[in-house]
């Protein structure tokens, strides 16, 4: 190796170790699907009259946490589409068909973000690649801190909550549910429980 190379060597693994360094800062937490402490809603409007609510009951999910570095904090969620729960089976078939999800054609949705802006007092915005019906797209989740502590367990849990907006057309979702149906609004209510000690 020339001397050349090893100067061009040196800044390169210092910034590999430095970047190691801030992910082993990060706490890891797993999302708490198992005791239910965690919830996937959508609600889009019907036809301009009401509000239509549903659930994702299967999903699962990680992210990671740093207080002293918020900014470094990162998230992931897989959705399985089939576990879409409206309270009306006849609709939540429909809903699962190719009309709407496909499931059977894309069982899965995901987010993988890629960037957190923190704001004051707990709340920031997750930028992140949203994956729906073999379509991504770029959305932003308005995130609230809602607490961390040690719960009953011996373990140690921390919780958020998210929203995000976006339009069904961005996302091949163009069944006709009227002109205040355009979009789509999710809900996220996350209670992570850390890994390790």
């Amino acid at each position: 190796m020339t001397f050349k190379k090893k100067l061009l060597l040196i800044p390169a693994l210092s910034l590999g170790l430095i970047t190691h360094s801030m992910v082993a800062h990060a706490e890891r937490y797993t999302i708490d699907t198992e005791g239910m402490h965690a919830f996937v809603q959508f609600k889009v409007q019907h036809l301009g009259f009401s509000w239509l609510h549903g659930n994702f009951n299967d999903f699962s999910g990680t992210f990671y946490y740093d207080e002293n570095n918020p900014e470094k904090s990162s998230a992931e969620l897989t959705i399985n589409t089939s576990s879409i729960d409206s309270n009306h089976a006849e609709r939540d078939k429909h809903l699962r068909g190719d009309d709407f999800l496909d499931v059977d054609k894309f069982p899965e949705a995901t987010f993988i973000s890629t960037q957190y802006i923190p704001e004051k007092e707990g709340k920031g915005t997750l930028r992140g690649n949203f994956t729906l019906r073999g379509v991504t797209k770029e959305i932003d989740i308005k995130i609230e801190h809602i607490g961390a502590g040690d719960d009953p367990w011996g373990g140690f849990r921390r919780g958020f909550e998210g929203k995000a907006k976006f339009a069904m057309a961005d996302f091949g979702l163009v069944y006709d549910l009227g002109l205040k149906s355009k979009d789509v609004e999710l809900s996220f209510s996350v209670e992570g429980v850390r890994e390790g000690k």
